[in-house]
């Protein structure tokens, strides 16, 4: 395969929902272009995109997949990806590497949540976005019904192209003013012909408000426009494209895409119109500058994505940024600190890769074996300053506890894990030693379901999900104070320590108390992230603080890590040693660790001790039709609601949930809006919970002990 100039490339992705069409569209636009002699479908398991076996047994995309077709002698790389909302990770990478967003719309469905995760997506990046509304030849296909909730939802910039014709295979569009009509099935090329009476006046309006929009958003074309009434097609494709690059308009077309209809024409546009690596803005970095898209510059190379392929190693799929790379070029990731020699470059279309000697800027590609070379790093010259924007993934929505089913296998699974997160960085994996549990953090049930088979099949792990344990805290709510003597005789040196002490809530005024006099203050922070401040408030040498008050904080420590409520860890009290006593002979180190220990649990339990529980902010994201439902689900998890703010036929509630009614509440909700809502959260702060939750926290913990 040549080497494409910037200029002749096409970056796009197919974004939307589960079912809309996207992987029969990737097939047809490989299909039309010659790619593939044979259309393959996704109910035989024979399309280019969806190969791997998960895929295939679901007959779902799971993964994104980098294709590519020519077509009038340009190159357009194709990112096929998920629609289904547990696997937006493999959107939100594809999106940041791609030049225009193509969203695929199901022409019987409307506006789903797959659509709205990709629409965040390319808003977030200022991506040039078209809409696609396939399926049109279904019995409930309302193309009109789906345009009017586009602009409800996405604005105004939602402009007609295409409409359907009377025939299956006709298609009138509006920007070249023609019939097209297509041979179902067919490789031949479309036919043009002149648009029927019956459709005329409608074109004729919709043509004229395409020239106005785009006439609109450039004062040129406004100028000839007003003076002539009429843009020429080049006129119309150029200010379309600088349209879509500031995104003030969204083109819409019709397509088929099992039978081929509307993707001849579709590539043609993307061809034509659609905005190439030279036009778009350069991808953001987080360290030196980018300059212009030049292939004689310095290269720098992306990597957006990895995954490993059976029998042929780690795949790192990337974007050239700039320069030209070529195989056997050393270049260093910054990140990893590492030179990595480049070895064979690959164009990929599903599982088949090609080699071609070099890559110019704004292609992408694949390589294998990097040695230390991860998803969210750069490639760049040594000497270099130059440091890509790492992609941010979006925050799990779902969580469980996991484990190996066979006691023995935790280096292996721990193996797995990191494989599987190196791959999909929307999966996160928690160590929580004080809960003595692993956590695996994902969007969705499915998500986790995906991740149990990849264990399986890379590192043949089989592990079992549970509900997992809260991160409660335990914390005193007043002042109390407290004296412990620990007094020890066992025939030699014996053991002494007298220790008299005030715990208080770390936010607690204890400097305004007369008989306190501050003499040392240290602070620790915890395992477990709170923070223990211990105050030195010895007067007359009663304990000699240099040599003991280390021990005493280790004692207090020990003691914070199993609270006396229900064995939660301590966090944010202070701690004064304000008397006590020692012993010239019998005191020591140990002595004053032990009452140090056990005068922190007594006074603890006379501070009026609260259970903390993590407080999450949330945000639901639901068709206006289903808001009473969810509010009414949030009430009963001892939400509290925050707000509401509308975006389109879209409501979006604002909440502050705990963390222990969060558990499956993705599946929740979208069991709630018929699969039409989403979620996110993200931890806030810690709270003292209701007493009466409380005392179920506490008698499950003693229960727990007993077993």
């Amino acid at each position: 395969m040549k080497v494409y100039s910037p200029d002749r490339i096409r970056n796009v992705v197919l974004v939307g929902h589960q079912g809309s069409g996207k992987t029969s569209l990737a097939e047809s636009m490989l299909y039309v272009s010659k790619k593939i002699r044979r259309l393959g479908t996704i109910t035989e398991g024979s399309t280019v995109s969806d190969y791997q076996p998960s895929e295939k047994e679901r007959q779902m995309s799971i993964f994104s997949t980098l294709l590519h077709a020519e077509w009038k002698d340009h190159k357009i790389n194709i990112m096929d990806t998920p629609g289904y909302p547990d696997f937006v990770g493999e959107v939100v990478a594809a999106v940041r590497v791609a030049d225009t967003s193509i969203f695929v719309m199901n022409a019987q469905e409307g506006i789903e949540v797959g659509t709205e995760l990709a629409w965040n997506a390319a808003t977030e990046n200022h991506k040039p976005v078209m809409f696609v509304i396939n399926q049109i030849d279904r019995p409930q296909a309302d193309v009109d019904s789906l345009i009017t909730q586009m602009r409800d939802r996405f604005g105004s910039g939602i402009t007609i192209v295409q409409f359907p014709g009377g025939d299956p295979n006709s298609l009138i569009d509006v920007l070249v003013m023609k019939q097209i009509t297509f041979k179902a099935g067919s490789q031949d090329p479309p036919t043009f012909s002149e648009i029927p009476d019956e459709f005329r006046e409608r074109a004729e309006e919709l043509h004229n408000a395409l020239v106005e929009d785009i006439a609109v958003s450039d004062e040129e074309l406004m100028e000839k426009y007003l003076e002539t009434e009429r843009l020429t097609e080049d006129e119309m494709r150029a200010g379309l494209r600088d349209a879509m690059l500031s995104r003030s308009l969204y083109p819409v077309f019709c397509t088929v895409a099992t039978t081929n209809v509307g993707t001849a024409r579709l590539m043609s546009f993307i061809d034509n119109v659609a905005p190439s690596p030279v036009d778009v803005a350069p991808l953001p970095v987080s360290q030196g500058k980018s300059s212009e898209l030049d292939v004689s510059a310095n290269p720098v190379v992306f990597v957006y994505r990895t995954m490993a392929e059976h029998h042929v190693g780690d795949y790192s799929f990337f974007r050239v940024c700039n320069g030209t790379i070529e195989s056997g070029m050393d270049l260093e990731n910054p990140q990893s600190g590492t030179v990595e020699r480049l070895g064979q470059l690959y164009v990929l279309c599903g599982r088949d890769r090609e080699t071609v000697p070099s890559m110019s800027a704004g292609d992408l590609g694949a390589l294998v074996k990097l040695r230390d070379t991860h998803t969210n790093n750069t490639l760049r010259k040594k000497g270099d300053n130059i440091i890509i924007e790492p992609i941010p993934f979006p925050e799990p929505r779902y969580r469980e506890a996991i484990r190996a089913k066979t006691e023995g296998e935790e280096d292996k699974l721990a193996q797995g894990l990191h494989q599987i997160t190196s791959e999909d960085p929307s999966l996160v994996v928690v160590h929580e030693p004080h809960l003595s549990q692993i956590s695996l953090g994902g969007q969705g049930a499915m998500h986790l379901k995906v991740a149990q088979y990849r264990l399986k099949s890379k590192v043949n792990v089989e592990v079992e999900y549970a509900r997992p344990r809260v991160a409660y805290r335990e914390t005193v709510t007043t002042e109390a104070r407290d004296s412990y003597r620990h007094k020890k005789q066992t025939g030699g040196a014996g053991q002494f320590a007298d220790i008299s002490v005030l715990i208080e809530p770390l936010d607690g005024e204890f400097q305004k108390r007369p008989d306190i006099n501050v003499r040392n203050v240290a602070q620790a922070k915890t395992a477990w992230g709170s923070t223990i401040e211990f105050i030195d408030a010895i007067v007359g040498g009663v304990i000699d603080m240099r040599r003991f008050f280390g021990a005493i904080q280790k004692g207090v420590l020990e003691g914070m890590q199993r609270g006396p409520v229900a064995g939660y860890p301590v966090g944010d009290v202070r701690f004064v040693i304000y008397d006590g006593g020692m012993h010239s002979v019998d005191s020591n180190e140990n002595a004053f660790r032990t009452a140090a220990r056990m005068v922190f649990r007594e006074s603890f339990r006379k501070a009026k001790p609260v259970i903390l529980e993590p407080i999450h902010d949330v945000e639901v994201t639901v068709p206006d039709t289903y808001t009473g439902d969810v509010m009414g689900d949030l009430n009963g998890r001892r939400a509290t609601i925050k707000g509401m703010e509308a975006e389109g036929i879209m409501q979006k509630i604002l909440v502050q949930v705990p963390e222990a009614e969060l558990y499956q509440y993705s599946t929740r909700v979208r069991s709630m809006t018929q699969g039409r809502g989403i979620h996110s959260a993200r931890f806030s702060h810690y709270q003292a919970m209701p007493r009466n939750v409380q005392e179920e926290v506490v008698a499950t913990a003693a229960k727990a002990d007993q077993e």
